[in-house]
């Protein structure tokens, strides 16, 4: 298969602090891949790197010839005394078509809050329509840093599940940071596992399994794994949870 977008070597500054050393992640047309890994292990910053705002100090990133990435940022801080509807806010940078913004807005679960302030949204409401912009340029690979922060857990699964159909109507590839391991694992072809370099990678069960997984996350999110490996094996689970 041929990487869509790969980085290679990549070494990043945050300040004067190096966050990520010698990092390579290859991205191929379709796949779900998630990032995740503790607090400054520099998973926002390899995401900035990755779509261009960022200059490593070393290494270089590759994209496929007009590669078109859609990006929804962890928090976007919208002011709330400013008047901005769905609509208009689906008009930023470029503005779209009626149909566009409407079927971006079903396309991602939200449908019908078109008139609606960007102030008076709920915020998985709020994360559908960041979404939905994000999707509004057609893009090859969707990112998504720390998308479903403030959500709880119903709100972060169906999140998830909404992210899934956006990949197959785009036919795009997604790739996510995320510190939500349970319902990661269950959403992702491939796992990257972060601190400050890439500790171990794979499919969720490989990763789960692997040393410095555990090291890193402790085997307290045993249960969160024993979840998982019971939604996809349906064997009893009550060995892994304890």
């Amino acid at each position: 298969m041929t990487a869509i977008l790969s980085a290679t070597g990549i070494t990043a500054k945050h300040g004067r602090n190096t966050v990520l050393r010698n990092v390579d992640l290859s991205l191929n047309a379709g796949e779900i891949v998630t990032i995740v890994g503790p607090n400054g292990s520099g998973k926002s910053t390899l995401l900035r790197v990755l779509i261009g705002a960022l200059k490593p100090v070393k290494g270089k990133v590759t994209h496929k010839d007009g590669l078109r990435i859609g990006y929804v940022p962890q928090k976007l801080h919208i002011d709330p005394t400013m008047p901005m509807t769905v609509r208009r806010f689906l008009d930023l940078p470029t503005p779209v078509t009626d149909d566009e913004a409407v079927h971006a807005l079903c396309t991602c679960g939200a449908q019908g809050v078109h008139s609606q302030q960007m102030a008076s949204l709920s915020g998985g409401q709020f994360q559908r329509v960041l979404l939905a912009r994000a999707i509004l340029g057609r893009p090859d690979v969707l990112m998504l840093d720390e998308a479903t922060q403030g959500l709880d857990q119903p709100g972060s699964a169906r999140f998830y599940q909404q992210i899934d159909a956006v990949r197959r109507d785009l036919n795009c590839a997604v790739l996510m940071v995320s510190h939500e391991l349970h319902v990661v694992m269950s959403a992702s072809d491939r796992v990257i596992c972060l601190n400050g370099h890439v500790c171990c990678e794979g499919t969720p069960d490989v990763v789960s399994a692997a040393p410095a997984y555990r090291e890193l996350f402790g085997t307290g999110t045993g249960g969160a794994l024993a979840l998982y490996r019971h939604e996809h094996d349906h064997h009893h689970h009550h060995e892994a949870a304890e």
